[in-house]
């Protein structure tokens, strides 16, 4: 009997397993093309069992530092510092790819994921991987490359300290990183403007910028499917996605879920994410990707008031 046909999450271990973040990117971009086709149909093979690294595959040619001793980006008003934001995003973007994988093989199965969610975090890391390859090119173009200067892998040290928890691992990645990566995209992309870097703005404003929008709409939706899964099992879990639409003699219900998810979400951050949300918050961008100011000021707040107790 021949071996059954490659599942998404066989496709994922591939890239994540891929060391060069050029050609990671590239297999994403097919192996995403493949399942949003239906070349491939199956999201996992239940009697296959693979392991998923605790770290992906990395090419060693970036100097890694602690977060704290990263150099100052400036503020894009030099070459010297439009180059290190950029190659600060290129960084970003390429463990941004790792991560949207890395959720569909490590959680998918485990979690008894329906095909929707697969769905949304192949098309994450389908843009993540376009967001890499722009913007590396782009850093060549202002006469740099990707490795050229240091950086950090805090993103992944959240992954790592989430790796065993799906609802922890979308609030902490796409409800407080990807939420503040939208707070301070504005900001980056005035000041290459102001910069006269016409090109770089429009490359974040017009194509990284919606997109992170829709990656953090991704978290919150399905860390709200996670929730009210537990909280109201049904027959069709897909349906508690579009819980807050239905009829209106459910209000009170609904009313009662959405508080359930906020206070699940205040508990999950406080657990997993040192230190309080640090405003001032993008309040557009974070009500276009589903929540609104109650998931997140409190954190910002509270646990600003602890900290000047202390």
């Amino acid at each position: 009997m021949g071996r059954p046909t490659e599942a998404l999450v066989e496709a994922a271990l591939r890239v994540l397993n891929t060391a060069d973040p050029f050609d990671k990117a590239r297999l994403g971009d097919e192996v995403a093309t493949k399942w949003l086709q239906g070349s491939i149909t199956l999201p996992y093979h239940p009697s296959l069992h693979l392991p998923v690294p605790d770290r992906p595959a990395r090419l060693s040619n970036v100097k890694l530092v602690p977060p704290g001793l990263m150099p100052k980006l400036g503020k894009a008003g030099s070459l010297q510092s439009r180059q290190a934001i950029v190659h600060s995003l290129v960084h970003t973007e390429s463990w941004a790819i790792d991560l949207s994988w890395d959720i569909i093989a490590r959680f998918g199965e485990q979690e008894a994921m329906p095909r929707e969610f697969f769905t949304d975090f192949v098309k994450v890391a389908q843009d993540e991987g376009r967001h890499f390859t722009l913007l590396a090119a782009r850093l060549e173009e202002l006469g740099s490359f990707y490795g050229a200067l240091p950086a950090h892998d805090g993103l992944w040290d959240s992954a790592t300290a989430t790796s065993k928890d799906l609802l922890a691992r979308l609030a902490v990645e796409h409800c407080v990183h990807e939420a503040r990566g939208l707070d301070v995209l504005p900001t980056t992309i005035s000041r290459f403007r102001n910069g006269g870097d016409n090109k770089t703005a429009n490359l974040l404003e017009r194509v990284v910028y919606p997109e992170e929008i829709t990656h953090c709409a991704a978290g919150v939706k399905w860390f709200k499917y996670l929730c009210l899964r537990s909280r109201n099992p049904i027959t069709d879990p897909c349906s508690l996605i579009s819980l807050e639409n239905e009829a209106t003699e459910r209000e009170t219900t609904i009313v009662e879920d959405e508080k359930y998810v906020i206070q699940k979400f205040h508990a999950t951050v406080r657990t997993h994410f040192r230190g309080p949300l640090k405003p001032p918050f993008n309040e557009e961008a974070r009500k276009a990707a589903g929540f609104g100011p109650q998931w997140y000021e409190p954190l910002a707040v509270k646990e600003a008031t602890q900290n000047d107790q202390k």
